[in-house]
This record gives C-alpha cells, structure tokens and sequence, in this order.
C-alpha cells in the first residue's frame, strides 16, 4: 500500500521507469525523473507507454505477458517507491481532508490546507461575486416587461403554402385545399372591436358591450 496520490500513470518501459502523479483535486501531473532499467530483457520490446488504470501498452494479449516480463518485479517496484518519494516533495497533503493536492492550483500556502477546504479569500469573494452578478441578472431580467409594444389583440395566422395531407400549392388566403378539400387554415377567433375581448360566440362583448358585428 503506497499512501498517496489516488491516480497515476505508469510510463514505464523495458527501457526504464518513470511515473506521472495527479493532484487529487485539478488533475495536474507531476512527472517523476526518469530512472534506467539495468535489468532490462529485450531491447525494444515495448516503445509505447500507457496507464495502469485502463491504459493501454502495447497491443493486447501476448504483449501484456511481455510488458509484465520486461517492467515488472523487485525493480519496478523499487522505482515506483523511488519516485513516490519524489512526489511527496512536490505535492502537499491536505491535513483536514488527506488529499495530496498540487501548489500551483489547489494549495493555501498561508494556512496550510486545500483550497477546498479552506478556499482563498480573494478567490472566493470574486467567485461569489460572479455568481451573484448572475443571479441579480436573471432576477432583474424576468421584472422586466419586454411584451409592452406586443398587440395581443390581433390575431396573426401563419400562411400555409402546401396542403399538409395532398401536398399541392395553396392559393393565397386559402382556408382549403383545392384538389383535395383539406381545411388548411383555422378559423380566426372571434374578437371585439372595441376593446379586444375574446368573444367566445357572444353576439355583444361581456366587457364593453358592443355587437359582434360592430
């Protein structure tokens, strides 16, 4: 058991080791100094270099059997310790949540925890400052009225241009379609003419009292 980092690469070769360690938080890698391997078997063995979490080195099958011969053993595992040291020195452990995480990012040197833990204060102002910025947005957005210059009261109808059943070329206005009797166009909606009022059939609107036909 190696206590630390929760993911790395393992860039080893039948060449020699190496090892690329990810900060627990942003994922930014430090790569550990690159070591020979004096009890390499087979000169070029293998020339690609892959992750020990589902990566890939070499081809499948046979080659897997070849990469465990030419890395594996006392020797790997000596580098790896080896280079694990190296990345203490680089990487800072977080005493409130263990994790290992990188200076450049996610480190608060001033009191010596993760920035998730104990976030800078400069950067958190600005962070809430943003996401405040947002929501007064959204808020003042939704208090205005963008509909005022709309005429609510005249009802549009979209032009149909094509029967939607036959597919034959509607002449203009046309609530039918002239080779196979399709209705095409809805009927408009009854409206006063005074005020606006849906009339919903009524011979005189329930609002201002005018007649329908006015």
């Amino acid at each position: 058991m190696i206590a630390f980092v929760a993911n790395y690469n393992d860039l080893s070769t039948d060449k020699g080791y190496q090892f690329k360690f990810l900060c627990d938080k942003c994922g930014n890698g430090f790569l550990s100094a690159y070591e020979i391997n004096t009890l390499g078997t087979t000169a070029g063995l293998l020339q690609a270099a892959g992750s020990l979490f589902g990566g890939v080195l070499g081809n499948v099958g046979q080659t897997a059997y070849q990469v465990q011969r030419s890395i594996g053993g006392p020797a790997h595992d000596a580098a790896l310790k080896k280079a694990v040291e190296e990345g203490k020195t680089h990487f800072h452990q977080c005493k409130r949540c263990a994790k290992w995480v990188c200076p450049e990012v996610c480190w608060n040197s001033e009191v010596g925890l993760c920035h998730a833990c104990a976030p800078d204060a400069q950067t958190e102002i600005a962070s809430q400052q943003a996401l405040a910025t947002a929501e007064q947005i959204q808020t003042k957005t939704h208090l205005e009225n963008y509909t005022a210059n709309l005429d609510f009261k005249t009802v549009h109808s979209v032009a149909v241009t094509a029967c939607p059943k036959c597919g034959s070329a509607l002449a203009e206005g046309a609530k039918f379609c002239g080779e196979c009797g399709t209705a095409v166009a809805a009927a408009p909606k009854p409206f006063c003419v005074g005020c606006g009022t849906e009339l919903h059939g009524a011979k005189f609107c329930p609002q201002c009292g005018k007649p329908a036909t006015a």
